[in-house]
């Protein structure tokens, strides 16, 4: 009787065990035909994307171990390559870094129709550099509110970001590094890091779910299960093509102007500014001497100290802005300055967020960029000549503020100069140009149609100004009417800031 019950457990079980196969079997089969047709789904909307121009991002952040390239494996696998590429910013330490933190990431944004996926990104780099003390309590939440403002700007300018976090346990990750360490064709990739972070497990769990927290309002983050690498792809897939068919199906997303209470300086309107004042040829040449002399000594300073320098230039046609550039550029070391001419955007630039191409064209930490116009094209000539929408360039002084204070957060001196003159002097000047041969290539006849647009522009400087002189980035109005004393003032201005950051700076 015993020996009956027990065949009849045994066959139970067997039963059960069988079941569950077929079960197992069936989820398995039934995740395999999600995945093709999700899969396929996504392969439809590639040329829509393209045809739209819908740019989209896909951030992958989570745990070392948890399969971040995998998942990333299984979304492009039948995407044309030549609509998506896959990029890993490298996280350097603090001290070594020469850009802003955000640069990495934003130099990488994709163009319209394109799609971008970041093997880890700003989180990490966050999470990890917070963790080892790389950066202060105080950095840290200028990089979160900076990410913030960052993912925020992407969206409004018409970008599908989709932050998708691989998430495993603590017993999970250390069976998954221990199995890659004990492989001698795996082992290379288990770094140093990876194992802080396996060791460091609830710090960094902890770490993560606060970062997600505080930058999930603008765009929400993702968990998946990354135990499970088929429903991990499976559930990737499905959030992908459904924020792609939404995205599609209601065009691309506009932002609503709005202003941040930022500590702005009080700015004259360029009809009161005082444009009489001028300078002897010998008080020029004496003030250029000394000044050029002093502002060459300074170089060499910021550069041990690696203060980078942003110098905007922006003011009428023929106010003399080249002229001004060169005094300042003339004293310091060519291995060491750039000056960045900004004209119309190319058409790969025209296909980025807007301040994509100034991003791209950051100094180095120890470096002076000198830019030739600037980012603030989009509150005028942009504004008024209707290249962008109107709620494109009113959103576009508080998004120019946020830029400009992260790069003075990042330790960036930055100084804006509106070179003025008046209409009777911009008028002598474009005639002198037109009867000097060797000048004639200056004038063009789009100076000529911006002149006659001269209170629009007049109306939309003011503007720009009154908005955007804040005191980490101040703008300072050059009155130019009289050359000389325009590029004097300058130099006097730049040595000033200059001094005064390197007194505040450590060595």
């Amino acid at each position: 009787m015993k020996k009956e019950n027990k065949e009849a457990s045994e066959t139970k079980k067997a039963g059960k065990a069988g079941r569950k196969q077929e079960k197992d079997a069936g989820s398995k089969d039934q995740l395999k035909a999600e995945i093709k047709a999700l899969r396929a789904r996504l392969v439809a909307q590639q040329q829509l994307v393209r045809e739209k121009g819908l740019p989209i991002l896909v951030l992958v952040e989570g745990w070392a171990a948890a399969g971040k390239g995998s998942l990333i494996n299984e979304l492009i696998s039948e995407i044309d390559p030549r609509n998506y590429n896959v990029t890993s910013p490298v996280i350097t330490p603090e001290a070594l870094s020469r850009y802003p933190f955000l640069y990495p990431y934003a130099k990488a944004i994709p163009e319209n129709g394109k799609i971008m996926f970041y093997d880890s990104g700003w989180m990490e780099d966050c999470v990890r550099k917070i963790l080892c003390r790389d950066i202060t309590k105080d950095a840290y939440k200028k990089r979160v509110r900076a990410v913030n403002e960052f993912e925020r700007q992407l969206r409004d300018g018409g970008y599908l970001v989709l932050k998708l976090f691989v998430d495993i346990s603590e017993k999970e990750q250390r069976k998954r590094i221990t199995a890659l360490r004990e492989s001698f064709e795996t082992s290379w990739r288990v770094s140093p890091e990876d194992l802080w972070q396996m060791d460091e497990h609830d710090a960094f769990r902890k770490t993560y779910e606060s970062f997600m927290e505080k930058t999930g309002e603008v765009i929400p983050w993702h968990k998946l299960d990354g135990s499970k690498r088929s429903l991990a792809a499976r559930d990737a897939l499905k959030l992908l093509v459904t924020a792609i068919d939404k995205a599609l199906a209601e065009g691309r997303y506009v932002g609503k102007p709005f202003q941040e209470d930022f500590p702005l300086l009080k700015m004259p309107k360029l009809r009161n500014v005082d444009l009489s004042p001028a300078l002897t040829d010998e008080e020029y040449d004496k003030e250029l001497k000394k000044l050029q002399k002093r502002l060459g000594e300074l170089h060499n300073v910021i550069y041990l100290k690696k203060i980078p320098v942003i110098l905007c230039y922006e003011g009428w046609d023929a106010a003399g802005k080249g002229g001004n550039i060169r005094r300042v550029a003339k004293p310091l070391d060519p291995r060491g300055f750039d000056v960045m001419p900004i004209a119309s955007p190319e058409p790969h630039e025209k296909n980025r967020q807007y301040l994509w191409r100034f991003w791209t064209r950051l100094p180095r930490s120890g470096h002076v960029c000198i830019f030739d116009r600037t980012w603030y094209g989009r509150v005028m000539v942009e504004r008024i000549e209707g290249f962008c929408e109107e709620d494109d360039w009113k959103r576009a002084y508080n998004e120019i503020n946020e830029f400009e204070r992260q790069l003075t957060d990042w330790g960036a001196v930055v100084l804006k100069f509106w070179i003025h003159v008046d209409q009777d002097t911009q008028l002598q000047r474009f005639n002198d140009r037109q009867n000097t041969p060797e000048k004639a290539w200056k004038l063009t006849e789009e100076d000529w149609r911006n002149r006659e647009k001269w209170p629009q522009y007049e109306q939309a400087i003011d503007e720009m100004l009154e908005k955007t002189s804040t005191k980490n980035a101040p703008w300072f109005i050059i009155e130019s009417n009289d050359k000389k004393y325009a590029r004097i003032k300058a130099l006097r201005i730049v040595i000033d800031a200059l001094e005064k950051a390197c007194k505040e700076r450590l060595a």
